[in-house]
């Protein structure tokens, strides 16, 4: 179950004990372990309280987004979609309109919006 998976990436890079994020969302250690086992799945309120401590959507650790976190401090974890994220890989791979992206992104937008109108 990709939950168990990104919860206990989560807690890892964030730096937490399995009894440190229990005690930060009101759940025993032996909880986190099954939720990261994947032997046990945390109620909604769980999720919830997780997601906040983790800094990410409760859509995230079910599977659906992928977390994109911004350089800096204090800057918010935000989501992106697989297919958004292979898109901006493949504009990257593309040297010009990477270029273009970064000197003159209201440009590059409307360039990318009348390819695809067309």
């Amino acid at each position: 179950m990709l939950l168990s998976k990104r919860l206990k990436e989560l807690r890892i890079s964030n730096g937490l004990t399995q009894r440190e994020l229990g005690e930060r969302v009101n759940v025993t250690k032996v909880s986190i372990c099954c939720y990261e086992n994947g032997t046990r799945v945390p109620t909604l309120d769980t999720l919830t309280k997780l997601g906040k401590v983790l800094d990410v959507d409760v859509d995230y650790l079910l599977g659906y987004d992928n977390p994109v976190k911004p350089k800096g401090k204090n800057k918010k974890v935000t989501t992106m979609a697989e297919e958004e994220i292979e898109f901006v890989k493949g504009l990257r791979e593309i040297e010009s309109i990477h270029q273009l992206i970064i000197e003159d992104p209201k440009k590059a937008l409307e360039l990318i919006s009348k390819r695809l109108d067309d």
